[in-house]
């Protein structure tokens, strides 16, 4: 089966192959990506401070393996049931977290909090 055909980039000086992308499209990503990182809180900012990482690593020893229902994987991620944004009362509140595969944590960010396209 023949490939699909080359496409012409948005700047309209290249043709790219399907599923690629052009440099100029991939450098206009990088600024966007730049942009929005140097209007963003730290992560120490956003609550990801030395107390948060000291519950991280108590957590994902107490819960090893990946909470999702049928998944064996290793927990990697730890992920707020409730988000921090909405209710910073339950930041550390063990009762409010939940262990996932990194896998499983990015499905389920993409899902409720819509930071990417969802790969389900």
């Amino acid at each position: 089966m023949p490939s699909k055909p080359r496409s012409i980039c948005h700047c309209g000086k290249v043709a790219v192959q399907s599923g690629q992308h052009c440099p100029c499209a991939i450098a206009r990503q990088r600024e966007a990506r730049a942009a929005y990182d140097a209007t963003r809180p730290s992560a120490s900012a956003r609550g990801y401070n030395a107390e948060w990482r000291a519950l991280r690593s108590k957590y994902l020893k107490a819960n090893p393996l990946c909470s999702h229902e049928y998944c064996k994987e290793q927990a990697t991620e730890v992920d707020h049931i409730v988000s921090i944004k909405n209710d910073t009362s339950l930041r550390l509140n063990w009762s409010n977290l939940r262990a996932y595969c990194r896998h499983h944590h990015s499905q389920r960010t993409s899902r409720e909090q819509g930071f990417a396209k969802s790969r389900l």
